[in-house]
């Protein structure tokens, strides 16, 4: 008795020692009745549900038995705030739990038991252990010593997610495991050896060994079919396996479910389990039609082939002849669906349709009216390819337990099919964006409580939203209605659904918003006719972590919101409205925040020093405002991802802001009023793809350390004072396509998941993954990034795909001397090259013929000389071309590709250039064809005739004409001028006169 008050009165001493109590738990101990038991409620400690209950049975992650109101099952996965792993879990942990059947120790980063001697005392009726996602690094033999203690009655085992990589402790493990039947594996670094330690497991009824590193050595799974007889549910999906193994496969006569999903499979070959009722086929390359011997598979519930190349229309496959089906997942491949569904008339067990992402075949209208044998739960047609005039499909006024249908991106026409909710009243999810929808929302006046989540985005829907929307959908956790042209006032009543956490109605033509909305936990009402001072009370909210109100009218000063303030959100967004006054220093005590966009507004001032606490800031955009001062050296957060800072008047030197951001993708510094170098730490910025310096004041060489960022893809530095050479050693970049320049990760938005437990409900626990592919209770909050470039004389400002790959130079409007390095011509990815407004020297390099990409190149207002390489009319992909106002000369490039296409303003301002489009003509017959120059040798010993008999003729003449202005113009000179030549005749005539005479003599 009494070391069972020490163990109790223990546990509650560790508990003490985490902080603050929360929660009552009265007489949960075996026993012993402590008299008062307060357990805090930490965020991931889940022996409390954030309640206050007196009954700690009532606690998520506590079961107790029904009589004995004991403690069967303890759940202590995922704590954060205080890890086991940091504790030695001694007996006392576990004494008061002698009955416990099931225990849960996942994610808590335990690392071995050989210390932890708490193992030993569990009760010999434990049936269920988990050990997922903890620290057993590589070697499972660390695991043994958790399994002292009698563990005969042990009949699931998780050891999922431990990087494990030797297999062997399992061979001791079989001869204390007697009872074992439920083995979890997945996520660890297991090879095809494993199975050759788990042949002693004879009891075995599931495996999971699904993302290791299995390739499907033929000699390893031989041993499954011979030893594991008993085995029902086999997972494999995320390894490198092949169809070799398939033959093998089928000698597991006893096998019910086969998840084969994310593999390397080409053939079929499974045709050959009779018995099994689930198969998972999903992200493989399998391909062509699907095989005839699918249909002898009677007994299979579930099918998924989703994400594989196969074709053919299934209304004449193997698909008619299981009727047993519950569950079908046929997206993402090629195939010919039926929109009336008529194939699955007869399957009156179908509750499962997902078809996403291939073609949807009309038919006769007179299957239009047929009535299904089955009553579907959850379906799924969107993103069809190659629809026309799709319609929504008429079985659907047959079916009266839809929970979720989505028939996104459609193109479907008419009004809003109000009748779907009048036919389905369980309809919890309805997703119906992307279509062409018209007309107002028009709602019957009967109450729908069951629907949680309601997206009719991007349509062509009008007039105001319907101020009773909240009694028709009372329990609302998320409503879309963005894009449309939805007008008037937000319904004041929103604010006050308790469940309602998402609501996007952004990109409408809304005029008025209510107060009691901007509390919500995710609001987007960007791009509206909003306007308004925002309250302080907004910003003090301990429920909002995402607003967005750029793109209204909204105005004040938000300076002033008291620093307190701010601490859930995560996104903040108020670009382009007319906020005022001095930035806002409450972000600094947000935790969380993510991204902050105060772009286009009248802030002023200097960036505050408190935003050197903005640890947890990926995206920052201040752009456009009229900020000064300098940039805090301290400013440098560790996470950032990308900056805008352009548009303001912002000043002094960049000494080691942003030193330590190795994360930053995008730096845009834009049209400031920085001064000295630009900083050599810039080659530290390892992820650096987008730099923008453009129209500052910046100095000095451009820094080789450029040079190291090999992610680099668009550089402007334009219009500043930079000097010297071009460092040839840029053209060893390599710009490579990146999608983490084009978009920005938000977080994850948990929204309904409620087809998670019709699934349950159905079908029962999961024993493959394709049930959590139709899950649509994730929602990733991806942010388009938007980078302004100055290309084919046009300024562009680039997002997405687009952004992803584009790539280029601009260095003009600078100081810039010496020749072009002919290094630049391997930069054969880039597309916009500009180097104009320079004082560069010396010749085209006949390399940039290797610029076989660009469409952009612009060598004007510079010294160069030489001839054009015509080298450079194989370059098919250029728009624009400009070698003005240069000293080049010789013929331009033959007009053939797109060098056909170029003006007379490309090369104009090279007086002895000629040809085509120039109205300089060249003579042949004169100038006889010279080679091109070599770049490496520059101009050593070659004279160029034409433009030396030319030269000496304009010479010449200009003499001439300047000594007869001068003689005509001064009378002085003019008088010596006669008297010279007068002179030179005389002389000249007295020596004629005296040769004649010698002459006769000789």
């Amino acid at each position: 008795m009494m070391m069972k008050r020490m163990g109790a009165w223990m546990l509650l001493a560790l508990l003490t020692l985490v902080g603050e109590w929360h929660g009552r738990c009265y007489g949960c101990w075996e026993e012993e009745r402590i008299g008062l038991l307060e357990i805090k409620a930490l965020d991931g400690f889940y022996l409390g549900d954030w309640v206050d209950s007196s009954n700690c049975c009532e606690w998520y992650g506590i079961e107790c038995d029904n009589t004995t109101r004991r403690v069967i099952q303890l759940s202590l996965f995922g704590r954060r705030d205080f890890r086991l792993g940091d504790w030695v879990l001694n007996a006392s942990l576990f004494l008061p739990f002698k009955e416990l059947q099931s225990l849960d120790l996942g994610s808590n980063g335990l690392v071995g038991c050989l210390e932890n001697e708490g193992f030993e005392v569990l009760s010999s009726k434990l049936r269920e252990l988990g050990l997922s996602e903890n620290r057993f690094n590589k070697n499972d033999k660390s695991i043994l010593s958790c399994f002292n203690g009698n563990l005969s009655t042990l009949e699931s085992l998780d050891l999922s997610y431990n990087g494990l990589t030797a297999g062997s402790g399992f061979k001791v493990l079989s001869s204390r495991l007697k009872k074992l039947e439920n083995l979890h594996l997945g996520g660890n670094q297991y090879n095809d050896s494993i199975f050759s330690s788990l042949t002693e497991f004879s009891s075995l009824k599931s495996l999971d060994l699904s993302y290791n590193q299995l390739t499907g050595s033929i000699n390893s799974f031989q041993l499954l079919p011979m030893r594991m007889g008993k085995l029902e549910n086999l997972d494999l999906g995320g390894n490198r396996l092949n169809s070799s193994i398939l033959s093998i496969l089928s000698g597991l006569s006893s096998l019910k479910s086969l998840d084969l999903s994310r593999n390397m499979f080409t053939g079929s070959g499974w045709c050959e389990l009779k018995n099994l009722k689930q198969l998972d086929l999903s992200r493989n390359n399998l391909g062509g039609s699907l095989p005839d011997c699918l249909g002898n598979l009677s007994s299979l519930q579930l099918l998924d082939v989703s994400k594989n190349q196969f074709t053919g229309n299934i209304a004449f496959g193997p698909l008619t002849n299981l009727t047993s089906l519950e569950f079908l997942s046929l997206s993402n491949n090629f195939f010919e669906v039926p929109i009336s569904m008529k194939p699955f008339m007869n399957h009156s067990s179908l509750k499962f349709f997902c078809n996403e992402n291939n073609k949807l075949v009309t038919e006769p209208a007179v299957f239009e009216h047929l009535i299904p044998k089955f009553q579907l739960v959850f379906f799924s047609v969107s993103k069809t390819t190659e629809a026309l005039n799709v319609q929504i499909p008429n079985f659907l006024y047959y079916q009266y337990h839809l929970r979720f249908l989505d028939l996104s991106h459609n193109n479907i026409t008419g009004m809003f099919p109000s009748w779907l909710l009048n036919n389905n009243t369980r309809l919890e999810q309805l997703y119906l964006s992307g279509n062409s929808f018209v007309g107002t929302l028009q709602l019957q006046e009967h109450p729908y409580p069951k629907m949680t989540e309601l997206d009719i985005s991007n349509n062509n829907m009008t007039g105001q939203i319907p101020k009773d929307i909240c009694l028709i959908f009372p329990n609302l956790e998320s409503l879309r209605m963005a894009k449309n042209g939805f007008t008037g006032c937000i319904p004041s009543c929103l604010g006050n659904i308790s469940s309602l956490s998402l609501l996007d109605l952004s990109n409408n033509q809304l005029s008025t918003v209510t107060l009691e909305l901007l509390t919500l936990q995710y609001l987007k009402l960007s791009n509206n006719n909003l306007g308004g001072q925002i309250p302080t009370s907004v910003f003090n909210s301990s429920v909002s972590e995402y607003l967005y109100l750029g793109d209204n009218n909204f105005w004040g000063q938000i300076s002033y919101f008291p620093l307190n303030g701010w601490k859930s959100w995560i996104v903040v967004d108020l670009s382009n409205n007319q906020f005022s006054g001095m930035l806002p220093r409450g972000f600094v005590n947000s935790t969380n925040l993510e991204a902050i966009d105060l772009s286009k507004n009248h802030f002023k001032g200097p960036i505050p020093r408190d935003f050197c606490k903005l640890d947890q800031v990926q995206y920052l955009i201040l752009s456009d405002n009229n900020l000064s001062g300098y940039i805090p050296s301290c400013f440098s957060p560790p996470s950032i991802i990308h900056m805008h800072l352009s548009k303001n008047r912002l000043s002094g030197p960049l000494t080691y802001g942003f030193y330590n951001s190795s994360s930053l993708v995008t730096m845009d510094l834009r049209d400031n009023n920085f001064t000295g170098s630009i900083p050599n730490w810039i080659g530290n910025l390892s992820s650096l793809s987008v730099l923008l310096m453009k129209a500052n004041h910046f100095d000095g060489e451009l820094p080789v350390q450029l040079c190291l960022l090999e992610q680099l893809s668009i550089l402007d530095v334009s219009q500043n004072q930079l000097s010297g050479p071009l460092p040839s050693c840029l053209g060893n970049l390599t710009f490579k396509e990146s999608s983490q320049k084009a978009l920005v990760n938000l977080g994850v938005l948990l929204l309904p998941r409620s087809i998670e437990k019709a699934y349950y409900e159905t079908m029962g626990p999961p024993v493959v993954a394709s049930m959590y592919t139709l899950l649509k209770g994730y929602w990733p909050n991806f942010t388009e990034e938007v980078v302004e470039f100055t290309t084919k004389n046009m300024y562009y400002g680039y997002k997405g795909k687009i952004l992803s790959y584009m790539s280029g130079f601009d260095l003009s409007n600078n100081n810039f001397v010496g020749a072009i390095p002919p290094e630049f011509g391997n930069l054969s990815e880039i597309l916009s090259l500009n180097l104009s407004h320079n004082n560069l020297t010396g010749s085209i390099p006949a390399t940039f013929s290797n610029l076989k990409r660009i469409e952009s190149l612009d060598l004007s207002y510079n010294n160069l000389n030489g001839v054009i390489p015509p080298q450079l009319t194989e370059i098919t992909t250029l728009e624009v071309f400009s070698v003005a106002h240069n000293n080049l000369s010789g013929k331009t490039p033959e007009r053939k590709y797109q060098f056909g296409t170029f003006n007379e303003s490309c090369y104009e301002g090279n007086p002895f250039l000629c040809g085509p489009p120039l109205r300089n003509k060249c003579c042949e017959e004169a100038v006889p064809s010279q080679p091109v120059p070599n770049d490496e040798q520059g101009d050593d010993g070659f004279i160029d005739m034409e433009f030396f008999y030319i030269s000496f003729g304009v010479c010449y003449t200009v003499v001439v004409m300047t000594i007869a202005a001068v003689l005509y113009i001064n009378p002085y000179w003019r008088r010596r001028w006669l008297y010279f030549i007068e002179d030179c005749i005389d002389t000249c005539y007295y020596f004629v006169v005296a040769s004649f005479r010698k002459f006769p003599q000789l």
